[in-house]
């Protein structure tokens, strides 16, 4: 028999694919409950890095490490193998950001170039794969954790075992160190001017223009 109103099927259709749109819409304008932050310290003795999960405000430890280059002697193959590992990272975690801990101004200009080397290097393994990354001074990471911009590794330590649960303590702290970053910024997420971020390579350049050859 034949249909005596087409257009009311035809309407009944598009409501519902509209309901449908909005639907899949206002999913995705709901704000992220959950995220995932790698903390990392850089070095080319040892990177220590940690990871932690932020669902609503609370943080949950996920995992902390060091990557060991003490064996090795070639300064480029060191900042290989930092670049592969933070890419391995973040490819294995899948990280919504990454805090850093800057270099320090110390009187060794020498340990000081490596280290920055050891920094950028971190840092383009996180812009390569468009992962936005926040810069903090050891002073803030050490006042975020402890409410000491002097704090020892041990007392950051302590803190974050504290604060993490965490039920033992790596030998060497440049693990917790990272982790410490990675808290760091979770503490300090919302807030002006935390420190330095840089969501890609654009906003980089940007921020970074003396550095940049033309």
């Amino acid at each position: 028999m034949r249909n005596k109103r087409p257009h009311a099927t035809k309407k009944i259709i598009f409501l519902t694919a509209w309901k449908f749109f909005i639907k899949m819409n206002s999913q995705k304008e709901k704000p992220k409950t959950e995220k995932i932050i790698l903390g990392i310290d850089p070095g080319t003795t040892i990177m220590g890095f940690g990871l932690i999960k932020v669902i609503g405000k609370q943080m949950h430890f996920l995992q902390l490490n060091e990557l060991q280059l003490q064996k090795y002697n070639d300064h480029y193959l060191k900042l290989k193998l930092i670049f592969e590992r933070t890419v391995e990272l973040i490819d294995t975690y899948h990280p919504d950001e990454i805090a850093i801990e800057a270099p320090f101004f110390g009187k060794n200009v020498q340990s000081m170039l490596k280290l920055g080397r050891a920094q950028g290097v971190a840092m383009a393994a996180g812009l390569s794969r468009e992962v936005p990354i926040t810069e903090y001074s050891p002073k803030k990471i050490k006042m975020a954790i402890t409410g000491n911009g002097n704090a020892s590794k041990e007392q950051v330590a302590k803190m974050l075992q504290s604060l993490l649960k965490l039920k033992t303590l790596p030998t060497n702290l440049d693990s917790t160190d990272g982790l410490a970053a990675a808290v760091c910024h979770f503490y300090n997420s919302g807030r002006v001017e935390v420190g330095k971020s840089y969501s890609g390579w654009a906003s980089f350049v940007k921020q970074n223009e003396k550095r940049v050859k033309k």
